[in-house]
């Protein structure tokens, strides 16, 4: 069964349950939304990553979540922390935040509002001291949001990721303190 992790004016934030794989594969796996991610995914590669979430979750008390619409039910997106664990990276063990939000639901404000919430899960119950956030250079929406929350930019971090189109190969990265989160706000 499914942890509610936060709730927003339009969001309820719940874990990832078994058998979740399937909705994402509907709602979000889409060649749009997953465009700047390395393209849409087969359902087995979701249903892994799920796994790995609920493993996560089990041993670290933070995972990626469902972002679930208050007014309607519906999943509209996912988003959360986990590990940085990416091969390339050069700070691998951060705390990692990340959102999607499905296409139908762009430009509402969703990710942002989700993410806010993540970022006092964060530096809150899972004491992280600081987070990162990984995107494609091209991903123009998702570093503005990073910066919007105000993320810094950090080069120092970027990788090429040779699995990645030619366009998409560079992984920039954002970071935030609590201190800095806590300025913010």
């Amino acid at each position: 069964m499914a942890d509610i992790i936060a709730e927003t004016d339009r969001l309820i934030l719940r874990t990832i349950d078994e058998g979740d794989a399937l909705e994402q594969d509907r709602v979000l796996n889409t060649p749009r939304v997953m465009a700047r991610l390395g393209g849409v995914k087969e359902l087995h590669e979701i249903e892994a990553k799920h796994a790995t979430s609920r493993a996560l979750y089990a041993q670290e008390g933070f995972s990626f979540l469902f972002m679930i619409e208050k007014a309607t039910g519906e999943l509209v997106g996912h988003c959360g922390i986990k590990r940085v664990d990416h091969p390339l990276a050069k700070n691998q063990g951060d705390h990692e935040v990340g959102w999607l939000v499905r296409e139908d639901r762009w430009r509402r404000g969703y990710a942002e509002e989700a993410m806010r919430a993540v970022l006092d899960w964060a530096f809150g119950r899972v004491c992280a001291p600081h987070v990162v956030a990984l995107t494609s250079e091209l991903n123009v929406g998702s570093w503005k949001l990073m910066e919007k929350l105000g993320m810094m930019r950090r080069k120092d971090l970027d990788f090429e990721d040779p699995a990645f189109p030619p366009e998409d190969r560079t992984t920039i990265l954002y970071s935030l303190t609590k201190e800095q989160w806590e300025n913010a706000r």
